[in-house]
């Protein structure tokens, strides 16, 4: 691996998928093309045959892990399911430790969530030779397969060109890795505006928000969008900043049909899950017809057949 980016091997090619940030815009287009061509029936099952993929999850999914797990199954992998609830860890292993072990045992690969910031990328780093990590979720930082698979969807829907699009992200993005992850590849796709709106405790610092038209205003910030990104309040992660109550964070932040016509006529919604139905998002919205929001959930599984193959099929 250089020294530049850990995610990059001595060959130039993606050995880890640690983040969006430092993924350079061919290799972001790469994945996505090779994740479409899985989408439209592409087949690819002996690719991982005989290797052993750990879903390493010190944190609880249900999307991002089943589909990593089916994903690498396509391909042939066989698949380790750590459960942190019923492991060494309960015993006071370290994270690393337990990773070292599975390491010992010949896996090869490892899709690893983890609620601390950057402790997927130090296990990257103490990674063996020919040993692949997949960030599947850290922390606060980054969530890189659900931003490629939310980039995706907005290419079905809408064209990879995305110079014209205008899209919003809505809610809590400062407690959101997955805001992170699509923010990184909306500025890499040149993305033509990039709206970001939400109550000002649950906004991020300046940085993250670099190119974005910022907004508190629910309404205004929808008006003409193609495309609405929505956000759960990830009240797990809050230790400040909480809302006044659920009610008044639905009255100005819910998405409604009402609220939905401000935007596009052939907008489109979308949300990573778990859904928190009538607080940021109306039942009639979610399930309505300009909802891609399962169209999301089946592209998890083709992007993730890309990122395994491309990080461990040699």
């Amino acid at each position: 691996m250089t020294c530049m980016n850990p995610q990059i091997d001595a060959h130039g090619r993606l050995h880890h998928l640690l983040d969006l940030a430092t993924l350079s815009v061919a290799a972001l287009d790469a994945l996505l093309q090779r994740a479409q061509a899985f989408a439209d029936g592409a087949q690819a099952p002996a690719a991982l045959a005989g290797q052993a993929v750990c879903t390493l999850f010190f944190e609880p999914s249900t999307r991002t892990r089943l589909s990593f797990q089916l994903a690498a199954q396509r391909l042939g992998a066989q698949i380790l399911n750590f459960d942190a609830s019923t492991a060494s860890t309960t015993k006071g292993e370290s994270d690393l430790d337990t990773f070292r072990n599975l390491q010992a045992m010949g896996v090869r690969g490892f899709v690893i969530r983890h609620k601390a910031d950057g402790a997927v990328a130090a296990l990257a780093q103490a990674a063996a030779p020919g040993v692949a990590v997949v960030n599947a979720g850290d922390g606060r930082s980054h969530h890189p397969s659900q931003g490629l698979l939310d980039m995706l969807t907005l290419r079905q829907a809408k064209g990879a060109d995305f110079s014209n699009l205008k899209v919003v992200i809505v809610g809590d993005v400062k407690h959101s890795r997955v805001a992170r992850s699509d923010l990184h590849a909306l500025r890499k796709l040149g993305c033509g505006e990039i709206r970001v709106c939400g109550p000002q405790v649950l906004l991020p610092d300046a940085q993250t928000l670099h190119g974005c038209v910022v907004s508190h205003d629910f309404d205004a910030a929808l008006d003409g969008v193609d495309a609405v990104m929505m956000l759960r309040l990830q009240r797990e992660r809050m230790v400040e900043g909480l809302v006044e109550s659920l009610e008044a964070y639905h009255r100005d932040y819910g998405l409604t049909e009402t609220r939905l016509r401000r935007a596009a006529a052939d907008a489109i919604v979308m949300h990573p899950g778990p859904l928190n139905r009538g607080i940021e998002i109306t039942d009639e919205v979610a399930d309505g017809p300009q909802s891609w929001i399962l169209r999301q959930v089946a592209n998890g599984v083709a992007v993730r057949m890309a990122v395994l193959e491309t990080v461990l099929g040699r």
